[in-house]
């Protein structure tokens, strides 16, 4: 079915980038593997990353990502179906194994399964804590890790902004580093490290070079704070993100 409802679905999107004129730039196209299992792992700035990363595994080697997602986008009438359709993971965030175990068995099939290893939207587009997951199933897998770094996405689409999905002639980012591939004796905890140290790097590079530019001070919002932005820290993001995962909690608490 995925092969039925995964390319409209590409094409959809490519239409909708070419209306707005969303100036997407590929680097590193020739990193996707040609073919097996590989974890796609990405940064997460945008609800539109995984958009974008998918849109730099399909035009670099023909790969359709499975993207790990939280399990309420299968259950929505529109996204459900596609979701399913594309071969994407749920992930029910109360008992992660299942999608876990679903992850590795896609790996071991040859797929390539997209991670945010970040978990949530980073707030201050610089690059939160990773978890491990993405590492651990590199390592059970025997699939080498692919580091994606996404910049400008956030311009369209983030958490605490409206949308502006009509903006047109953003600048689109999409940088694919090496592969890494595990050694017998890596420990994901080490391996995750390395893996983030790779993507801090690139996340500076793809900054350096963006081609656009805040169109004055009400629009620096989506630069980080240390690039003269007005984003907030990471340190006062990662309060935010508390807050909110707090006040989720008592609401369902009080649910019942």
């Amino acid at each position: 079915m995925a092969e039925f409802v995964y390319p409209p679905v590409i094409g959809a999107a490519l239409t909708a980038f070419r209306a707005l004129d969303v100036r997407i730039k590929i680097i590193g196209a020739e990193h996707i593997p040609a073919s097996g299992g590989a974890v796609l792992v990405s940064n997460h700035i945008s609800y539109l990353d995984f958009l974008f990363a998918g849109l730099g595994a399909y035009r670099g080697g023909k790969r359709k990502t499975r993207f790990m997602a939280k399990d309420d986008v299968f259950r929505h009438s529109v996204s459900g179906p596609l979701m399913r359709g594309m071969k994407h993971i749920p992930v029910d965030r109360t008992d992660g194994q299942p999608a876990y175990e679903a992850a590795v068995r896609a790996l071991k099939a040859g797929e390539v399964v997209g991670v945010f290893p970040e978990a949530t939207i980073s707030r201050s587009f610089m690059l939160k804590k990773f978890k491990t997951g993405a590492a651990r199933m590199a390592a059970d897998s025997g699939a080498p890790l692919l580091p994606v770094i996404l910049w400008g996405t956030q311009q369209l689409w983030t958490k605490g902004r409206p949308k502006t999905l009509t903006k047109r002639h953003v600048p689109v980012t999409i940088m694919i580093g090496e592969p890494i591939h595990l050694g017998p004796n890596d420990k994901p905890v080490m391996v995750t490290r390395k893996l983030r140290a790779a993507m801090s790097e690139m996340l500076d590079r793809a900054q350096r070079e963006y081609p656009g530019k805040p169109s004055g001070p009400e629009d620096s919002w989506w630069l980080p704070a240390q690039l003269g932005g007005t984003a907030p820290t990471l340190e006062v993001a990662e309060a935010e993100d508390e807050a909110e995962a707090l006040a989720k909690a008592e609401r369902r608490a009080a649910r019942g």
